[in-house]
């Protein structure tokens, strides 16, 4: 077994690799850039090493300075994590020619499966299903039109070497075509070095569904069952589950075995996920495609980890070290359900825009249990010779209740972050800040705990997506299992203005509303030493809450509109998150203090509630309404980000949809549009330029 391993990677996946290795008594070393100086991950590792400026391409995509740091420390092998190096054939070579293993596949398996287009062929010599599609890189926009054309609209575009939902356009029409074509082929290039595009036919009513694959040096390759992956915005995954809702035994074997089949012909060890799109219109589930095989550990493995009580990271690096694997295809069971969120630095109440900055305030729910110090020797006597010739080592197996009690969390939430309150959410990398991670029974009860620790994570300073998520766990057609990859197109078509919430929710959070204030109200006669002790009841506060107005009286009970409610809740001025019980109804609160009352976050929804002395709530009336000034004939810039191209010139007419500028920002390329009918009247950005938020780019007329 490797003595001193290092993680070609960073953020949450660094941590992930570093927790296993400690547990396995194996010491870690982290590399790092500027922007990441200060990281929990650079922290955790035993030793550290710098290699260089912030941008990916300075530094964590230089395979040269991953081998010197290599050499620096003596680590003996290199774990790549997933995105930079980790599908990069030529790093693996590098690896190789200088002693260095790579925790992850063969460079032939990597070749074969890592460029889409290439794997997409081998899929098909190999008897697999495969979309529809064109059979080489498309040169151009001329060619990407008549091959389009020749598929049949929509067709999806994507760059051959991108992955993360990066690289990819969807077209319906010519149009879409003309515009995307050369944005997919630049994504591929900044991102992965590589712009070469192919196009395939889009499957309507798609779901995501995708194998684990686990394989070892000695030909042993097992499927470790499938995960739903169908909820995507713009291609990127946000939900992942284990198993699907939608996958029968009998497809769960027929996908598994395929799967294996195409693995073990290109000679596959170590963990990667073979992705399929099943057409949700076929009910027999037969309709299933190979779309492409990620030759690295996926973002979303925590729910197989959790389903199957195997840790993937452990495998990939025994298996790395020569060991066979420790178990067969009939110890491979599903136990439970898991539900994977990305909790990411975006706004979903302004369009999903990136968001950057500082973590003002970060409280994660719930800790990760994994052991920070070195397996403690059982006494059994196994030695990694003995696991290599097929002995069962305890902690590798399903049923040792240490391992499942780290991979699905206490009480079954788990979180994995990269990130510490006071740390920055930077530019130069993706925007995903934690995944949040629940295993339950049943996927109502996983779904459930979701929600619960949705609730009570905390997140100030930027913009995230913590309210989307809750309201997509809450949703009627989640809960029924009906997904596929339109599922937030469909169900958010203008955009997300938080969960849905009931009369009755709202009427809760009014009587907590009405307790919260006679608490401040309380605290504020004691401070300004206007009373001595408590306020004499009643207390009666009329609370405006989704634009109703109601009576909310504090005496010996609480009462809501005069009806008593059953409030269970301690509250100390200033507390940020408090904790409810109405009844049945348990809640955890965001709590804000604003002007005119209250900002109470909770089950996905931000309310913004006004609460006055019921004496004075008529005075309202009398207030003046403030009327936003008019920004339409500017384009803002939306989000910190690098201009990237800019379409027009001063003079120059432009229709509402029309193309302006395209800023590229956390890697991705935002296509800003005309609102209406004008006239560009002045220009005050150039391209190329790093602009901040809300800097104006032109004035129209």
């Amino acid at each position: 077994m490797f003595k001193k391993i290092l993680i070609a990677n960073r953020g949450e996946i660094a941590c992930r690799v570093i927790k296993t290795a400690r547990r396995m008594g194996i010491q870690t070393v982290a590399v790092y850039s500027d922007a990441d100086a200060r990281a929990p991950f650079v922290q955790m590792a035993d030793e550290a090493v710098h290699i260089g400026p912030s941008p990916a391409a300075q530094s964590y995509l230089i395979a040269d300075k991953i081998i010197a740091a290599c050499k620096q420390t003596g680590a003996e092998a290199v774990h790549p994590g997933y995105g930079f190096l980790s599908e990069r054939t030529s790093f693996a070579e590098e690896l190789a020619q200088n002693g260095i293993a790579f925790i992850g596949p063969h460079v032939g398996a990597i070749a074969a499966m890592g460029d889409k287009i290439e794997s997409k062929k081998l899929a098909k010599t190999a008897g697999v299903n495969t979309v529809p599609g064109s059979p080489e890189a498309i040169a151009d926009t001329a060619e990407a039109l008549q091959v389009s054309r020749a598929i049949g609209y929509p067709v999806m575009m994507k760059a051959s070497a991108g992955g993360g939902g990066k690289g990819m356009r969807l077209a319906y029409n010519d149009k879409d075509v003309e515009e995307g074509f050369e944005a997919t082929q630049r994504e591929g290039l900044n991102s992965f070095g590589d712009e070469r595009v192919f196009i395939e036919k889009f499957i309507l009513n798609p779901r995501h569904i995708e194998i684990q694959i686990l394989g070892d040096q000695h030909g042993n390759i097992l499927y470790l069952n499938e995960r739903e992956c169908s909820i995507q915005r713009r291609h990127q995954k946000v939900v992942e589950e284990a198993p699907s809702p939608f996958v029968t035994p009998a497809m769960r074997k027929a996908m598994g075995e395929q799967c294996v089949a195409l693995a073990r012909a290109v000679g596959y060890y170590s963990a990667g996920t073979v992705e399929l799109i099943v057409s949700g219109a076929d009910p027999s589930g037969e309709s299933f495609y190979f779309l492409e095989m990620n030759t690295r550990l996926q973002v979303e493995h925590p729910v197989t980890e959790a389903i199957t009580g195997i840790d993937l990271v452990e495998q990939m690096i025994r298996v790395a070290a020569g060991e066979k694997l420790a178990m067969t295809q009939d110890d491979v069971k599903i136990e439970g359900w898991s539900i994977e969120n990305r909790v990411y630095a975006e706004d979903p109440y302004r369009g999903f825009l990136p968001s950057t900055g500082r973590l003002v305030r970060y409280s994660p729910p719930a800790t990760p249990h994994f052991s920070r110090q070195p397996v403690l020797d059982t006494g059994q006597g196994f030695s990694s010779a003995e696991v290599a010739e097929g002995s069962q080592a305890p902690h590798q197996m399903r049923g040792d209740e240490a391992l499942l009690c780290e991979l699905r969390g206490e009480g079954g939430i788990r979180v994995d972050d990269g990130v510490i309150e006071g740390g920055e959410v930077s530019m130069f990398y993706d925007p995903m800040i934690a995944k949040l991670v629940t295993w339950g029974e049943t996927r109502n009860e996983a779904a459930d705990k979701q929600i619960a620790a949705l609730d009570r994570f905390e997140i100030e300073g930027l913009g995230h997506n913590i309210d989307f998520v809750s309201a997509i766990m809450q949703h009627p057609r989640f809960r029924s299992g009906e997904l596929t990859t339109g599922f937030i197109a469909e169900e958010y078509p203008d955009g997300f203005t938080g969960a849905a919430t009931s009369p009755e929710t709202l009427k809760h959070l009014a009587a907590i509303a009405g307790f919260i204030m006679t608490a401040r109200a309380d605290r504020a006669r004691q401070t300004d030493q206007q009373l001595n002790g408590e306020l004499e009841p009643p207390y009666d506060w009329s609370v405006t809450i989704g634009g109703k107005a109601h009576l909310v009286s504090l005496d010996e009970d609480v009462t809501v509109d005069g009806e008593p409610v059953d409030l269970e809740m301690e509250y100390t001025p200033g507390e940020r998150l408090v904790e409810a019980s109405i009844g049945e109804a348990d809640y955890g609160v965001k709590v804000e203090v604003t002007r005119t009352g209250l900002k109470l976050t909770t089950h996905g929804a931000i309310h913004k509630v006004q609460v006055l002395p019921a004496r004075l709530a008529h005075l309202t009336s009398h207030m003046i309404e403030k009327i936003p000034p008019d920004l339409s004939r500017f384009l803002i810039c939306p989000m910190p980000g690098l201009l990237v191209s800019l379409n027009v010139a001063v003079g120059d007419k432009v229709e509402a949809g029309q193309p302006l500028a395209v800023i590229e920002a956390m890697k991705m390329e935002n296509i800003l549009r005309a609102e209406k009918t004008a006239t560009v009247k002045s220009i005050n950005a150039r391209q190329g330029e790093s602009l901040a938020v809300d800097a104006v780019i032109l004035e129209l007329e």
